[in-house]
């Protein structure tokens, strides 16, 4: 197991009784020391400001306890995916219905639409969009908007 595989494991029940799932988890030399960078969602909303910080100083004391990173200095950045995160997973689209998306195809067209639904694929503008054939996704921050 490596040490991302370690850290998941050991982190994991930690974010979960807070609410919140692992993102994703990296690890990045800065010369002597290391930044261990853990980012935490929900499923079904963005997390406050708050929660983030709980969860921080949650997973800060579990790191302080554990030797999974050894004796190498790290800097501890616990955060929550920013908007201009893709929308890799189902639950990324089902936490974003009506949102503005901006999808490009497998081969390379783009389209812009509203999420309007996310049930086993998600649905932009009433069409169906089929996951496997998305290169990439994003949301569009929009300023503005008008409620319809």
């Amino acid at each position: 197991m490596n040490q991302i595989e370690h850290l998941t494991s050991l982190l994991t029940p930690i974010v979960e009784a807070e609410g919140a799932l692992i993102e994703e988890i990296k690890i990045t030399p800065a010369g002597k020391r290391r930044v261990v960078t853990v980012l935490v969602d929900r499923s079904d909303r963005n997390l406050s400001l708050d929660e983030v910080t709980g969860l921080s100083k949650a997973i800060s004391e579990s790191l302080d306890q554990s030797s999974v990173l050894g004796e190498v200095a790290f800097t501890l950045e616990v955060s929550s995916p920013g908007v201009d995160r893709p929308l890799t997973k189902l639950r990324h689209w089902n936490k974003n219905i009506g949102r503005l998306v901006t999808i490009t195809s497998s081969d390379g067209h783009q389209s812009k639409g509203r999420i309007t639904g996310c049930e086993s694929q998600p649905i932009v503008d009433g069409e169906i969009v089929e996951m496997e054939n998305v290169k990439r996704a994003v949301i569009e921050i929009e300023f503005n908007r008008k409620e319809s």
